[in-house]
C-alpha cells in the first residue's frame, strides 16, 4: 500500500547522498537524506575506512524505521566501515529502479512488491527482515465486530493488488464469503473515509492508520491478516540486487550488521530509538512515535527472538498464500528470493 512522494526531491536527496553529505532531516511527506553524524565509534569497536552506501526507505520516515535511525545515531554503520545515507522513495516502484540502476545500494521493500518484481524478472533479493510479521489489516467501523459482517458492505481499498488479497484472506479466514464484499478504490484516504462513514472498513496498516485511529478513540476494530488465515510473514525486508550481492557481499553484510544492532537497541530501549528518529526527522509527533513504537516493538523480533531473521519455512508458507490469493500468478521461489545468510547468527533480541 505505497504512497507517492515528489520525484524531484528524491533526485536532489540522492545527489546529496552521493556526495557524502549528511543533508538535512526531512519532514513527513518529503524526501530526507540522512547519514550517521557522530564521529565516535561505539565502545569497543575498531575504526575502519568508511564507504558510502545509500538506503531507500519504503515510505517517509516513521516508527517502523526507528532501528535504522538508531543505527545512524549510535554510529553502528561507521563501526562497520560504512557511511549510510537514508532517503525516502518517490513512488512504489522507485526503489526498485534505483537499485537496478545502481543509484541506491539497498532498499526496504514491502514483501508483496518484492514478489511482484521477482515475477517480472527483476533480480532482487531480500537479505534481512525489518519487521517479522504482517502489518496489513482491515480496520472496521465500531459496529463491525467480525470480518464476516463485511459481507454486503463496502470496503475501501487503495487499489494495489495486495489490498484485495488481504481483504479476501481476512474475510475468508473469519468464515465469510469474500465475493460478497463490495470494494471501492479510495486511494489513501482511509482514515477520513472511515470516520465519515463513507465505507464500513478499509484495508490499511495496523501500525500506522490503526494506531492513529485508536489514539482518536474512534472505537474501530482492527483485523490483522495473520490473525485470520494468513501466515506470519515479514512485511518489510531489506533488499539488494543479486549482482551487487555477488560482487560486494561485504558491504551487504556490514549494513545488515549495523541495522540489526539498531533494531536490537530499539527493542531494548524504545525511548532511545524514538529520540534517534525524532532528532533526524523533522515534524514527527513524539506522542504518535511512542504509540507506534509500542505497537511495533513485538514485531521487531522473530518468534525465536532473533532480529532480522528470514525463516525459510515461514516464507514458504507465505509464498503459497501469496499465489493462492492472487498477488502473483506463481508460487515465489523462496530459495532464490531470499539470502538469509547475511543476518549474523547472534542477532538475538535484547
Amino acid at each position: 500500500m505505497p504512497r507517492l512522494l515528489t520525484p524531484l526531491l528524491l533526485v536532489f536527496a540522492l545527489l546529496l547522498g552521493g556526495c557524502g553529505s549528511t543533508g538535512s532531516p526531512g519532514s513527513p511527506g518529503s524526501t530526507s537524506s540522512t547519514s550517521s553524524t557522530s564521529s565516535a565509534s561505539p565502545a569497543g569497536s575498531r575504526p575502519r575506512t568508511e564507504r558510502n552506501a545509500t538506503l531507500v526507505l519504503d515510505f517517509t520516515p516513521n516508527a517502523v524505521h526507528a532501528g535504522i535511525y538508531t543505527a545512524l545515531a549510535r554510529g553502528y554503520d561507521r563501526a562497520q566501515g560504512v557511511d549510510l545515507h537514508v532517503v525516502a522513495p518517490s513512488a512504489s516502484t522507485g526503489s526498485i529502479k534505483l537499485l537496478e540502476t545502481g543509484r541506491a545500494n539497498f532498499a526496504i521493500l514491502d514483501l508483496h512488491d518484492l514478489a511482484i518484481a521477482r515475477e517480472r524478472g527483476e533480480a532482487i533479493k531480500a537479505i534481512m527482515a525489518i519487521v517479522e510479521r504482517p502489518l496489513a489489516a482491515v480496520i472496521a467501523a465500531p459496529q463491525i465486530h467480525n470480518p464476516r459482517q463485511l459481507q454486503s458492505r463496502t470496503v475501501g481499498v487503495t487499489g494495489v493488488p495486495s489490498d484485495t488479497a488481504v481483504l479476501r484472506s481476512i474475510v475468508a479466514g473469519s468464515g465469510g464469503d469474500p465475493a460478497a464484499v463490495k470494494q471501492v478504490v479510495i486511494g489513501y484516504d482511509a482514515v477520513p473515509d472511515l470516520i465519515a462513514g463513507r465505507v464500513a472498513a478499509v484495508t490499511s496498516f495496523w501500525n500506522d492508520e490503526g494506531v492513529t485511529l485508536q489514539r482518536r478513540d474512534a472505537g474501530v476494530h482492527i483485523f490483522r491478516v495473520d490473525e485470520f488465515g494468513a501466515p506470519s510473514y515479514p512485511e518489510l525486508v531489506l533488499c539488494a540486487t543479486s549482482s551487487s550481492l555477488r560482487t560486494d557481499p561485504g558491504l551487504a553484510r556490514a549494513v545488515v550488521r549495523a541495522l540489526v544492532a539498531g533494531y536490537r537497541l530499539a527493542l531494548a530501549d524504545p525511548a532511545v530509538a524514538a529520540a534517534s528518529l525524532e532528532s533526524r526527522v523533522a515534524g514527527l509527533d513524539p506522542k504518535l512515535v511512542t504509540a507506534e513504537l509500542a505497537a511495533l516493538r513485538p514485531a521487531f523480533a522473530a518468534p525465536d527472538g532473533r532480529v532480522g531473521e528470514l525463516d525459510l519455512a515461514r516464507l514458504r508458507s507465505w509464498a503459497s498464500w501469496e499465489a493462492k490469493f492472487g498477488i502473483v500468478r506463481r508460487v515465489p521461489d523462496v530459495a532464490s528470493m531470499f539470502a538469509p545468510g547475511f543476518v549474523p547468527d547472534s542477532a538475538g533480541g535484547g
